[in-house]
């Protein structure tokens, strides 16, 4: 009876069942070992689903992979990233999981989703690009009919067409441009990165980098474009974009409104499906900066209220977005955040939330904020299992945490991703999604990185097919997308995944 012992939801009735078959002071019954076993594994994410023939052999396949991987000093999810990405290239199990239909990517921010050689090579080669250079050893760029006004805290502006006609090698400069817009090195991250202060000032300083160059029309059509099909590539076929919907400039200086900057993204999208039909689309979550004062972000939150009504197709819902530890807590916007209800709007929140490990500040308070705002999904959710009153309400609520492993660790919150909270919460199924964040600040692209630390990292030898197949679903069932449309995405990924299998199930 107990090596067949089923445990669906009911684990408290099967531990009394299992405290049943032996009583007292008695030797342990190897029967009994084996239903506790099968139990733990039955509550993982994955553990309910009854897996096919075909799907049975694909994890055979990986469980041997594994085994060679997860062993011994370099098991890559053990090491920081900028470390492993070289052992995870070459990987088997990364390599197949490249191949697998992975559903969507529903947190990912606008200007982080496109691999920084093409910006380097495609957009800072086109006519009247200048760059300075700053104070704090950055740079900045614009594009400009005419010589550019200064810049404060920054060089005169070069041209980079003729910069780059008086050298003999341009690889060096492209290369150095490169370095200013990823947190990626070569040299060792943790002397490079000592502190979260220092890594956080140079990740918000490769934004602005960036920011000169997408925020030029031309070019901002061409960077999402790029961006889904970096996604795509990486068998993604949904994604919903965090997007600061920042104004967009043309070449003689003028502007474009935030409305226009959400069309575009509209238009690019239609049009990235009609070129690709097998991917089911895109929504954009508007950001705003969690540092802005009040009057801000009030403004901010009647804007959102707007283009969700103007756009219904496209507008996902509303978050702030910022370093936690530095900006301001949720509670301090609650009269803002209140306006969708007071004013009897429906405008849904993606709040980031416990992307932090200052237990017990007003920064740590916003996984429980973000309940009493009736959040849609939580980003990143870190600090999760330090609030075990948070952690069954959105369980309850069935309010899925965006893991983004990768940035976690790149951005100093865990060493070893073995030890990631997020391990523990695949561990008893609770809702989770996995996401990449920023990939081209941290050289990766796609999800098949962050999916990799997951099941190799998260999950060890006891996370299997089954595992990978929930999160794959998982993206689609705790999207934003309407229940027709999430039928109709799943019944799209399951023909994908039917194919994937058979292809790779030997």
């Amino acid at each position: 009876m107990a090596v067949e012992l089923q445990c669906p939801q009911a684990a408290v009735a099967c531990l009394f069942l299992l405290q049943c078959l032996t009583g007292g002071l008695s030797i342990p019954d190897p029967r009994q070992r084996e239903a506790l076993i099968k139990l733990e594994i039955s509550m993982q994410t994955g553990g309910q689903l009854v897996l096919t023939d075909a799907e049975q052999r694909l994890d055979s396949v990986l469980f041997k992979m594994k085994q060679k991987e997860i062993v011994g000093p370099d098991c890559p999810p053990a090491m920081h990233f900028f470390k492993a990405r070289h052992l995870i290239k070459t990987s088997p199990i990364f390599s197949l999981l490249q191949k697998m239909p992975k559903g969507g990517a529903l947190h990912v921010h606008d200007f982080s989703m496109v691999n920084v050689e093409w910006l380097v090579k495609n957009v800072t080669y086109r006519p009247h690009c200048y760059m300075c250079f700053t104070d704090s050893q950055s740079i900045r760029f614009i594009f400009s009919s005419q010589w550019p006004k200064p810049l404060p805290h920054c060089s005169p502006w070069i041209l980079l067409e003729n910069l780059r006609a008086k050298m003999i090698n341009t690889t060096d400069l492209d290369n150095s441009i490169m370095g200013n817009l990823t947190l990626f090195t070569d040299q060792d991250p943790e002397t490079v990165y000592p502190s979260q202060d220092v890594v956080w000032d140079r990740f918000e300083q490769s934004f602005l980098a960036v920011w000169g160059l997408v925020t030029y029309a031309p070019v901002f059509r061409d960077y999402y474009y790029q961006g889904l099909t970096e996604f795509y590539m990486d068998n993604i076929m949904y994604l919903e974009l965090r997007a600061l919907l920042p104004e967009i400039y043309e070449l003689d200086g003028s502007t474009h409104d935030t409305a226009w900057t959400l069309k575009t993204y509209q238009e690019v999208t239609r049009q990235f499906t009609t070129d690709h039909p097998d991917f089911y689309g895109a929504r954009i979550i508007f950001t705003v900066h969690r540092g802005v004062n009040i009057s801000t972000m009030t403004g901010a939150v009647e804007k959102a209220m707007k283009l969700q009504r103007d756009f219904p197709d496209i507008m996902a819902g509303f978050d702030l977005v910022g370093r936690e530890d530095t900006g301001r807590p949720l509670w301090y916007f609650r009269d803002a955040l209140s306006l969708p209800v007071e004013r009897g709007v429906t405008l849904p929140f993606f709040f980031h939330a416990g992307e932090t490990d200052l237990e017990g500040t007003e920064v740590d308070q916003n996984l429980l904020d973000a309940l009493l705002f009736n959040t849609s999904r939580i980003g990143h959710g870190f600090a999760l299992l330090r609030h075990p009153v948070a952690k069954d309400l959105y369980r309850r609520r069935d309010v899925a945490a965006e893991v983004c492993p990768i940035s976690n660790q790149v951005l100093m919150l865990v060493n070893d991703l073995r030890n990631h909270p997020a391990a523990a919460l695949m561990s008893e199924n609770h809702p989770m999604v996995i996401s990449s964040d920023d990939p081209a600040m941290f050289g990766t692209s796609g999800l098949s990185y962050d999916f990799y630390e997951v099941f190799v990292g998260f999950g060890g030898l006891r996370s299997n097919v089954g595992s990978l197949k929930e999160l794959a679903t998982n993206s689609i069932r705790y999207s934003s997308l309407t229940p027709k449309q999430q039928e109709e995405a799943l019944a799209l990924w399951q023909r994908r995944w039917d194919r994937f299998v058979s292809e790779n199930a030997f």
